[in-house]
């Protein structure tokens, strides 16, 4: 396995990722770059990445580090296919019999499967620490089979893992010889269906709680000043949240973007102070921002299907997250190195999240 730096195309722009979690939605995310690496015109340095984020960059850096792009394609291919009905994963369950191959979008929502709302009705009244008092977890087996520590530690691609410390309610981000199986399995853990994630003594959290990516990282931990954010989690939902469910999905999306639109904020504010000359351009980086993202095309699975791990589902994110990458590698990638593509201000800050890219 070669772990040294490989030589850049002669074309090649550099970039950094950042990688949103959201359970099976994190499908969508394999599709984008899926796509950025069959297009080879950008160059990856760091990626940051969260929950599924996390897991995405790192089976996407051991890929790398065995193979270039060629093998980051496959071994993403790989870790999703085998996730792919899984049980267990992140709390799957089975399809509703006789779900036909090619099924519209609600069909993947567990919460429109019948005898769903009781059964989640029950399930909350336990911890994992009861229901699962031995600790079985099919995602660490998973985890462990597609991703090499030595080469997530060592390999080219600059990785951060970002989860949340249960005693403090702040951001741990996991960076090289810190990088691990517990590490990642910490930045994918939900309280509600897993048993705390201890590291050093230390318990863990899902690290959307805190940084759903964390940007951070990327500014100080790499020389790039291009970051690519892939968002899974819709900023805006239109029309009131009645039922239930509507409103726990709902404050699931706010509480899943709460870090990073509070990033973004700070993020534009430097670059402001930047345009107006009023701190040392040494000591801050002059950001150039990317977004890739397609809230239309998510907005049908509802927080329930992140959740479920048929793989009719993965495959549909995938497809999404292609074609999605696809319309910004053609309407946006020249901007990588030259400008931003993505108005911060106007999505972020002034709520005008368009359903697109931009």
């Amino acid at each position: 396995m070669s772990t040294s730096p490989r030589r850049r195309p002669a074309k090649s722009r550099c970039i950094d990722l950042a990688l949103q979690g959201g359970g099976s939605h994190g499908a969508f995310t394999w599709g984008v770059l899926d796509a950025l690496l069959e297009d080879g015109r950008l160059q990856i340095d760091g990626v940051s990445g969260t929950s599924a984020g996390a897991m995405n960059a790192a089976v996407l850096a051991c890929g790398w580090a065995r193979g270039g792009a060629v093998g980051a394609r496959e071994a993403l291919s790989e870790f999703w296919h085998a996730l792919g009905g899984a049980p267990g994963c992140w709390g799957a369950l089975a399809p509703p019999a006789g779900m036909p191959p090619s099924s519209p979008a609600w069909m993947f929502n567990r919460d429109q499967w019948p005898g769903f709302a009781m059964w989640e009705s029950w399930l909350r009244q336990w911890s994992p620490y009861q229901l699962n008092p031995f600790n079985v977890d099919p995602l660490r087996d998973l985890v462990a089979a597609h991703v090499d520590e030595q080469a997530l530690r060592e390999g080219p691609l600059k990785v951060f893992v970002t989860a949340t410390s249960v005693r403090t309610g702040q951001p741990h981000v996991f960076s090289g010889e810190e990088l691990s199986i517990e590490a990642l399995l910490a930045s994918a853990c939900l309280p509600q269906t897993a048993q705390t994630v201890v590291i050093d003594g230390e318990p863990y959290w899902d690290g959307g709680f805190s940084g759903n990516p964390a940007l951070w990282p990327l500014i100080y931990g790499t020389q790039t000043d291009d970051v690519l954010l892939v968002q899974i989690n819709p900023l805006v939902h239109e029309g009131i949240p009645r039922t239930a469910i509507e409103i726990a999905d709902r404050l699931n999306e706010l509480t899943f973007n709460a870090s990073l639109v509070a990033e973004m904020r700070a993020i534009a504010f430097v670059q402001r102070l930047l345009r107006d000359k009023r701190v040392d351009p040494t000591r801050y980086k002059a950001l150039r921002l990317h977004r890739v993202a397609d809230e239309a095309g998510l907005a049908p699975f509802d927080a329930s299907s992140k959740l479920n791990t048929d793989p009719r589902l993965l495959q549909t994110l995938f497809e999404l997250g292609r074609a999605a990458a696809t319309r910004w590698l053609t309407e946006e990638a020249a901007a990588v190195g030259q400008r931003s593509s993505l108005d911060v201000e106007a999505v972020f800050l002034a709520g005008r999240a368009r359903p697109g890219n931009k």
